[in-house]
């Protein structure tokens, strides 16, 4: 039998190495040099999140360090700083504070056999998707109604005050939320529509069989639901108008009061989805890209295809896309099929041409440096402002509003710019970053707590995150936050711990993160921690989640 290091290296890297358990590969690694660089290959380990833990890190802009991200998710940890009505808190008992929400971060635990992989978070609610695909919903979807305690989770009101599991007919791959409904995209390529935790509802639509052009991404406005499609195609849909909305409540009512029917969780704090699918209710799609010009300094050979929509973010009533050659472009208003009609896509130069960016004042007056190419690769957004950004070392973190138009210039703050930032989140009047090397940075305002730079009593007068002076604690409101500020993960430890984040969600009044410890000893032991069958880990090691929420006056 030839041994391994005569076979060629492309069959190596594509056909065995990817298979082979963690702990195979580890052991690999220490036979010679050559397979020790194959197997610390960046493209192996992502290939493995995807097949051991249903992670994609699509909601990011990282583009390495994929095997730490690994060894991380033997044992995650997920903490939030948030508000605490609705449920959002996910726990009971809350730890002491002097504020009415929970302004630093704190561990929202799961069960030690789930590990979460990837977090969302709506206008009053979280949502949490673990390595087996299932979803995890704490909060309340519509904190603007209400449910009685006999109601079932078919009521959008009905609050989970922790974490409930959604039983779904398939594996969830992506979740994305508006302030009252949620979108989610299955293993099967199903969408799946949330107004309410217990009814989820498909939509079944000829544009989304199409093998050639399959859904890569569904994305949530505030009150509205986008798919993009690989071609490029943007398809809308509205929950709350007509006609979705009244077969909504057509099919509410043909249920009527039977108790059989209601969508309860059972003592395992599971939700058996009474799913149904909607087939009746034509998308509306989006026109076609304008003429756009060609970019400059964008670090890549010229393309000679037309310019193609790969990420949007949906905002109130507007839509922005990236394309994959760096133009950014807004859509919108979108409250409506009759809006799509008469409206068409702004392409946005100053947060797409290099050139226009250097112009900046942020530049000009030499408070960051900006970089010798550019390539806008990634857009988020939320209620009233997106972000527009860029990868790698140099970074430009490009920030712009609902009412932004081909005239107006970006938000630049420095303390942003070349930190290497992969991800984004925008909540109603707060923001935060995640960088490539694990550190969150706020801004923003207070929000009860949503920033997570700590209890703003025991910060000292004029901190950020706390107050401006000593007196009136009890009265004043903490100021905003301009300059972008580093969040810690140890809040409460007897010692310093080192974390590393590296997924991040906001919305509402609340930021969430998943972290990991950088203990080395820890993460050897749980890379050590496989089962049998090497493609879930052992149940030793519970997830933490970390928690920054708000509440609101």
């Amino acid at each position: 039998m030839a041994p391994l290091t005569d076979l060629p290296v492309e069959i190596l890297q594509d056909n065995l190495v990817p298979f082979l358990p963690a702990k195979e590969l580890l052991r690999l690694t220490c036979t010679n040099k050559a397979f020790a660089a194959l197997c610390s290959d960046e493209a192996i380990w992502k290939r493995k999140l995807v097949a051991d833990f249903n992670y994609t890190g699509a909601g990011t802009a990282r583009t390495n360090g994929w095997k730490v991200i690994y060894r991380g998710l033997h044992r995650p940890k997920a903490f939030f700083c948030r508000e605490r009505a609705n449920g959002r808190l996910g726990v009971v008992d809350l730890p002491k504070r002097s504020v009415q929400g929970v302004p630093f971060p704190f561990q929202l635990k799961f069960p030690p056999s789930t590990r979460i992989v990837s977090l969302a978070a709506g206008g009053m609610s979280f949502y949490a998707l673990d390595s087996e695909g299932f979803m995890h919903v704490w909060g309340t979807l519509d904190g603007s109604t209400y449910a009685l305690d006999s109601d079932g989770f078919e009521d959008a009101g009905k609050t989970a005050y922790t974490p409930h599991r959604l039983l779904m007919p398939s594996p969830i791959r992506s979740v994305s939320c508006g302030r009252l409904h949620a979108s989610a995209l299955d293993s099967r390529n199903r969408i799946w529509n949330f107004v309410n935790w217990g009814r989820p509802f498909s939509i079944d639509s000829p544009v989304l069989h199409d093998l050639t052009a399959p859904p890569v991404q569904v994305e949530s406005g505030w009150s509205f639901s986008a798919v993009l499609l690989a071609s490029g195609e943007i398809f809308v849909w509205w929950p709350f108008n007509d006609p979705l909305a009244h077969i909504i409540q057509e099919h509410r009512d043909a249920i009527g009061p039977d108790q059989s029917k209601r969508a309860r969780a059972n003592d395992k704090r599971e939700i058996s989805c009474l799913t149904w699918d909607v087939n009746s209710v034509e998308l509306t799609r989006l026109p076609h890209l304008p003429e756009l010009p060609t970019l400059g300094d964008i670090g890549n050979a010229e393309d000679d295809q037309p310019p193609r929509i790969v990420q949007i973010a949906g905002l109130d009533s507007r839509i922005v896309g990236v394309t994959d050659q760096g133009h950014v472009l807004a859509f919108g208003r979108l409250s409506d099929a009759e809006d799509i009609s008469n409206s068409t896509w702004e392409y946005l130069p100053n947060f797409s041409d290099l050139n226009l960016v250097r112009r900046h004042k942020t530049f000009a007056d030499n408070l960051a440096v900006p970089p010798d190419v550019m390539k806008i690769t990634h857009v988020t957004g939320n209620f009233r402002h997106f972000v527009a950004y860029s990868t790698g070392s140099s970074s430009l973190v490009l920030i712009g509003e609902d009412t932004t138009t081909p005239q107006s210039t970006p938000d630049i703050k420095p303390g942003l710019q070349n930190r290497s930032v992969i991800s984004v989140a925008i909540g109603d009047w707060h923001s935060a970053a995640l960088t490539a090397d694990g550190k969150v940075l706020t801004w923003g305002e207070f929000s009860s707590g949503a920033l997570g730079l700590g209890d703003p009593a025991k910060l000292a007068p004029g901190t950020p995150g706390g107050y401006s002076a000593n007196t009136g604690r009890r009265q004043a409101r903490p100021e905003s936050v301009v300059t972008p500020t580093v969040v810690r993960f140890d809040y409460g430890t007897k010692e310093p711990r080192d974390r590393f984040a590296f997924e991040l969600t906001a919305a509402g009044w609340h930021t969430g993160a998943l972290v990991m410890d950088l203990d080395v000893s820890v993460l050897r032991l749980a890379v050590g921690s496989f089962d049998k069958d090497h493609s879930r880990m052992a149940t030793s090691f519970s997830p933490l989640l970390l928690c920054l929420c708000s509440v609101p006056p």
